[in-house]
């Protein structure tokens, strides 16, 4: 039995979810609304506030989609009542970042700027204080969308073992390697 299906989601107050024809979950909250299609093998029950996800049969199909679906609506759920936000730090000398609303302009020691559009769902934020690292901040109440762009935006400079220059997230530990070291004769 799948540990992750099984488990039931709770259902905040404020918060209405409905199951569609054709399976399409819709959950609705203070902080907006979001749409998820489900395979039609997986059937979504809802008692008391409380939404439970079953599958017809053991088969290893079935076993893998029931974890999935479960895990996509509660992240909706969450979502809609709380929110997700992202947090990136840029390391490296001359590295900047700006916004004007949704367009991210970034210098990234290339020869050219990034400018980035990013979807309407994303509120982004950035910050640079002296003496700390230039901050990107995304908010959005899709998690799957938020980490698509905070990986497309990593990978505009991904971070380097060496000195650890590039885009991280806050917290992210870098795997660090140790320089060229010379020989002593």
């Amino acid at each position: 039995m799948s540990r992750i299906g099984k488990a039931p989601i709770n259902v905040p107050a404020g918060v209405t979810v409905t199951v569609g024809k054709d399976n399409l979950v819709t959950v609705k909250g203070p902080k907006g609304e979001l749409v998820q299609a489900v395979d039609a093998d997986i059937t979504i029950s809802q008692e008391d506030g409380v939404l439970t996800v079953t599958r017809p049969t053991d088969q290893k199909r079935h076993r893998a989609l029931h974890g999935l679906y479960r895990s996509l609506i509660n992240n909706m759920v969450v979502g809609v009542t709380e929110g997700y936000k992202l947090e990136q730090e840029l390391v490296g000398v001359g590295y900047r970042a700006s916004n004007q609303g949704n367009t991210l302009d970034l210098v990234l020691g290339y020869s050219h700027h990034y400018v980035f559009q990013l979807p309407a769902e994303i509120k982004v934020t950035t910050t640079s204080e002296k003496g700390q690292t230039p901050k990107i901040i995304l908010e959005s109440i899709d998690k799957q969308l938020i980490g698509q762009v905070a990986a497309k935006i990593r990978s505009l400079r991904a971070p380097e073992p060496y000195k650890g220059k590039g885009i991280k997230f806050v917290g992210e530990v870098l795997r660090r390697k140790a320089g060229k070291s010379a020989s002593k004769k």
